[in-house]
């Protein structure tokens, strides 16, 4: 694969293209299709994508294996943390109208967005670290 240049290019040139939609969906989850697992994966196939184009060490080098397996409890402490306000309030668990005092709706939008990156974060993560797992597979 070394000699395909138009492949290493046209990959080069799409990454962006699907963090950009990876973040849109993402942001967009809220409001219409789409959310964190949606974008987890689509972030996770950019990490793929790359490492079936240039070589899963080079992958390793942009994503290493340690920061994908210490993201996988990041995204869930990030989801737990977004219903930890509400018990301190005496209220039920991802009670999110306690994250904004002023405006309670607020306070959803905050919540929702606060679970769905803690979603992105470890759906991403966990793709990554299985691929990683089977790439590995029979290289020793």
């Amino acid at each position: 694969m070394k000699l395909d240049a138009i492949l290493r290019i046209t990959v080069k040139l799409i990454l962006p293209f699907m963090l950009l939609f990876a973040l849109y969906v993402h942001f967009h989850g809220d409001f219409g299709p789409g959310g964190g697992f949606q974008a987890g994966v689509i972030s996770a196939a950019m990490v793929i994508l790359y490492s079936l184009v240039f070589g899963i060490v080079a992958a390793k080098r942009v994503v290493p294996q340690e920061l994908v397996e210490r993201l996988i409890p990041l995204g869930v402490l990030i989801f737990a943390s977004a219903g930890i306000p509400a018990l301190f309030e005496g209220r039920h668990f991802l009670d999110y109208g306690v994250l904004s005092h002023h405006n309670p709706a607020h306070g959803h939008e905050y919540g929702i967005l606060l679970i769905e990156t803690g979603v992105l974060i470890t759906v991403s993560s966990t793709m990554i670290a299985i691929f990683y797992a089977f790439a590995e597979r029979g290289r020793s």
